[in-house]
């Protein structure tokens, strides 16, 4: 089994999901009381979002690219970010490493070309939604068409986030919103779903909604799971 590095901590409350489900998925494969390696460098998110707000992405860089080393250092196989958002430093992070970056982009487009989805709603951080990073990854690698909300509908969905859900909040007002905004998506041609933020299936699970929902964080949970045993 190989060990498994996570760059955590962006927010905490989504890397608790991360620890969990990978150990579960390594239980679930090899049974008995078998776990995961792994090591884990969980970040200070303060600094990181003061950096993300005023877009200082050289310096979040090369933060994450020497927390993403020193856990190669540590013995780290594989390394993982665990969130969207930072992935806009992603090419960076991989640079500073000679062991596999999973790209949390890569697990959500290989599920959806699976199920032969061709235009995929996009919910995460403003971020997210709207450079270029992981949209043009999608279209690129997988051929998929993605779509966002409208300008209010993204400001409602960051302050969810980095107001609600990073701090622990789940409010059900927020959820009923964030389903609205599902229903537009669907309505404007989103045949599927994806959460491109990990704490936003803290929210929001597929049992919630009639339209397919791509959970980042599972997704990509599940990728280190079959990285680590491969």
């Amino acid at each position: 089994m190989k060990t498994i590095g996570l760059i955590g901590g962006m927010s905490w409350e989504s890397t608790v999901t991360y620890y969990r489900l990978i150990n579960e998925g390594i239980r679930d494969e090899l049974g008995g009381l078998h776990s995961a390696e792994i090591l884990m460098r969980s970040v200070d998110f303060g600094p990181i979002e003061v950096l993300q707000r005023e877009e200082r992405w050289s310096e979040a860089a090369d933060y994450l690219a020497d927390t993403a080393f020193s856990l190669q250092e540590g013995g780290a196989e594989l390394v993982m970010i665990c969130t969207n958002t930072m992935h806009v430093v992603a090419d960076r992070v991989e640079k500073a490493l000679s062991v596999p970056l999973i790209h949390i982009a890569d697990p959500a487009g290989t599920a959806l070309k699976k199920e032969e989805k061709r235009r995929a709603g996009l919910l995460g951080t403003k971020f997210t939604m709207n450079m270029d990073f992981y949209k043009k990854r999608l279209q690129d690698k997988f051929g998929i068409e993605v779509l966002v909300p409208s300008s209010d509908a993204q400001d409602l969905v960051n302050r969810v986030i980095y107001e609600e859900l990073c701090l622990g909040r789940i409010v059900r007002e927020s959820k009923t919103a964030v389903l609205n905004i599902i229903d537009e998506l669907s309505g404007s041609g989103a045949d599927g779903i994806i959460l491109g933020c990990t704490e936003l299936p803290l929210l929001i699970q597929p049992e919630d909604t009639a339209v397919p929902v791509y959970d980042t964080t599972a997704l990509h949970a599940r990728a280190a799971v079959d990285a680590a045993l491969s």
